[in-house]
């Protein structure tokens, strides 16, 4: 089976324990120790979840002596960013054919309304 970079960022982005450290991430570049402190599990899983986010290219990580340093990607975000754009882009034209649509119903219904006052009136 093949899956592009996208499908393997936004699979890394659904997990909230992922989502988490790379909001830790956000703040500034931290050693695997670091980034597991927080966390209720193993530095083993952190670093299996860190694994994960290296295959999205979210997260890189490099050797500074005996420890692993991650920092964030940029790119893999962008991609996202431009999905996400690209839909919200179109729900909002959406929204705006809708609401031209009840305008134009509310219109008529006050137009009715209209007509059957002034008839009610003139009998």
């Amino acid at each position: 089976m093949v899956v592009d970079a996208l499908s393997t960022t936004l699979a890394a982005l659904a997990d909230p324990t992922r989502r988490s450290i790379l909001a830790r991430l956000a703040v500034g570049p931290a050693t695997v120790g670091e980034l597991a402190g927080p966390f209720r599990v193993s530095q083993q899983a952190v670093s299996k979840h860190l694994a994960y986010l290296q295959r999205a290219r979210l997260v890189k990580k490099r050797r500074e002596g005996r420890s692993h340093v991650c920092t964030l990607r940029s790119v893999p975000f962008k991609e996202v960013a431009d999905l996400v754009e690209h839909y919200r882009m179109f729900w909002e034209q959406s929204f705006d054919r809708l609401d031209d649509y009840l305008r134009g119903l509310e219109v008529k219904e006050r137009k009715h309304v209209g007509r059957q006052r002034r008839s009610k009136a003139s009998r």
